[in-house]
């Protein structure tokens, strides 16, 4: 593994944690210390980059998060190791931090261990994302946020346009971009068609709150999450820096958080958008708690696709009329979720091994025994060809 340390500076916080808590257990970075990382495990760091975003002002804030979070308790199914690397000062010029972020989220990835990057605008997705690229990993990215940030490809990469701009990225490693939270006032025609010719995936804030179901396949579906504050309501944050009246309410976004821990595709996280109150507040405290429902859904993965055995499933095979292929669903005996395969000309070790089965509801089943093709089969088959 690389020598990561040269990006950080310690951690600057003095707690006497109490026993079985999250700071009597995690591995910090402080003084001349920097902890050496054993492969698996979960690590945090902050990064203070708000250079591609409007809120500057929050890079002189000293982050709160932390004395929030060293306080929560340990989970009960905690087996894993805990660091807190610290934090990634901003370089010279903005680039000089997408690299910083890139190259530690990318050593952090090969040693199996899951990054949580707290930031810093949200144009810091595209650091997770450059973090695969050495890998040559095929990835699919899944956005908690109000907007679709696409952007003007010949703008500036910022905080709301950083999309357009990792789509021009060759040679490009983007399978999928799903969006959970879209708020349709935010959305421009233009761009929510643009998605439908992608074969991306959105589900409306509106679908989200009706069923909750409707966005669990996507999480499950990630390599990456992002994560925007932007998209929680600003009364549960109760600072002048949010200002949108509607989206997540705080335990909503928990959920969402701890189900997408729970995915075993997941392999980093951003949480961006994150403006530090001048005092400890209810912004750093629900940051803290949306850590730990991470973590907690991390302890709770049951071992299926990508890394289980088709053995450790139910199959079953729908024949739908005047279509030549079969739909074929499979349920884990462990998770009872469900997926689909969706069957492409690849050969085996091709680089869209890991898509071809693609993390759906028993809805989705149901669908194709009442002789329809789901549309999840349709978009899939669509970007594997």
């Amino acid at each position: 593994m690389k020598d990561i340390s040269i990006y950080f500076s310690p951690v600057d916080i003095e707690l006497n944690a109490e026993d079985q808590t999250i700071g009597s257990t995690i591995n910090s970075y402080k003084n001349d210390y920097f902890p050496e990382i054993e492969k698996g495990g979960i690590a945090l760091f902050y990064v203070p980059e708000y250079r591609g975003s409007k809120s500057h002002s929050a890079m002189k804030r000293p982050e709160n998060f932390r004395s929030f979070l060293y306080e929560l308790c340990l989970g009960w199914e905690w087996k894993f190791p805990i660091y807190d690397l610290g934090n990634i000062l901003p370089g010279k010029e903005l680039t000089d931090t997408y690299y910083a972020v890139g190259q530690v989220v990318s050593e952090l990835v090969k040693k199996n261990v899951i990054p949580i990057v707290i930031g810093g605008s949200q144009d810091l997705t595209m650091s997770l994302y450059k973090g695969y690229e050495s890998l040559e990993q095929m990835v699919n990215i899944c956005s908690i946020d109000n907007k679709l940030n696409l952007g003007n490809p010949d703008a500036e990469l910022n905080s709301e346009g950083y999309l357009s701009h990792l789509l021009l990225q060759r040679p490009c490693y983007l399978f999928n971009h799903a969006n959970i939270g879209l708020q349709t006032l935010f959305a421009k025609k233009a761009e929510l068609d643009l998605f439908e010719k992608l074969y991306f995936d959105v589900c409306r804030l509106g679908e989200f709150n009706a069923d909750f179901k409707k966005a669990e396949p996507h999480l499950r579906n990630s390599d990456i999450l992002s994560i925007d504050i932007e998209s929680i309501r600003a009364s549960e944050l109760r600072t002048y820096d949010y200002i949108s009246p509607n989206g997540f309410y705080a335990d909503e976004i928990c959920q969402i958080a701890k189900y997408a821990g729970i995915s075993d595709k997941l392999t980093s996280v951003g949480i961006f958008n994150y403006y530090p109150e001048e005092q400890p507040g209810s912004t750093s405290s629900l940051l803290a708690q949306i850590i730990w429902y991470m973590m907690d859904g991390v302890a709770q993965r049951k071992g299926d696709f990508p890394v289980g055995s088709k053995k450790d499933y139910t199959k079953f095979i729908v024949h739908i009329d005047d279509f030549k292929e079969e739909i074929i669903f499979y349920k884990s005996n462990k998770s009872e979720r469900w997926w689909m395969e969706v069957s492409y000309p690849g050969q085996t070790g091709s680089k869209f091994e890991r898509h071809h089965m693609v993390p759906c509801d028993k809805d989705d089943y149901e669908k194709a025994m009442k002789n329809e093709i789901p549309d999840l089969w349709w978009k899939t088959y669509q970007k594997l060809v």
